[in-house]
C-alpha cells in the first residue's frame, strides 16, 4: 500500500491533468481485481458457510439433548431376579436325585 502511494505521490501530475482516466482504471482494476478474487475463493466461501450451518445444528441438537431430561435406568436388575440355591454344599459324592430334592426357592 505504501508502495502505491508513492506512485501515485511521485506522478501527481498525471493523476491532477486525467482525473477522470485515473478513476476509471482505478475502478476497472479495482473490481477485476474483487471479481477474480471473489470468483477463486467462492469454494472457500462456500465451505465454510457451510460449516458454520453444521455447527449451528450440532449446537441445536445440543441444546435440545440437555434441555430434555434423561430417563434413569432401573436399579432393579430384570435379568436374574431369582436364584435357585441348595441349602447345603454339593458335593461329587451326592447322588444326583439328592441334589435336586435340596434346591430350594428364595
Amino acid at each position: 500500500m505504501h508502495d502505491l502511494i508513492a506512485f501515485i505521490g511521485n506522478n501527481a501530475e498525471l493523476v491532477i491533468a486525467q482525473p477522470t482516466a485515473f478513476a476509471t482504471f482505478a475502478v476497472l482494476f479495482g473490481g477485476g481485481g474483487f471479481a477474480v478474487g471473489r470468483y477463486f475463493l467462492a469454494e472457500r466461501i462456500a465451505n465454510l458457510e457451510s460449516r458454520i450451518s453444521r455447527r449451528d445444528d450440532e449446537i441445536i441438537e445440543l441444546r435440545a439433548k440437555q434441555a430434555r431430561p434423561e430417563r434413569e435406568s432401573s436399579m432393579i436388575p430384570i435379568i436374574g431376579t431369582s436364584e435357585f440355591l441348595p441349602s447345603e454344599p454339593v458335593t461329587s459324592r451326592q447322588p444326583v436325585a439328592q441334589r435336586r430334592e435340596s434346591l430350594h426357592v428364595r
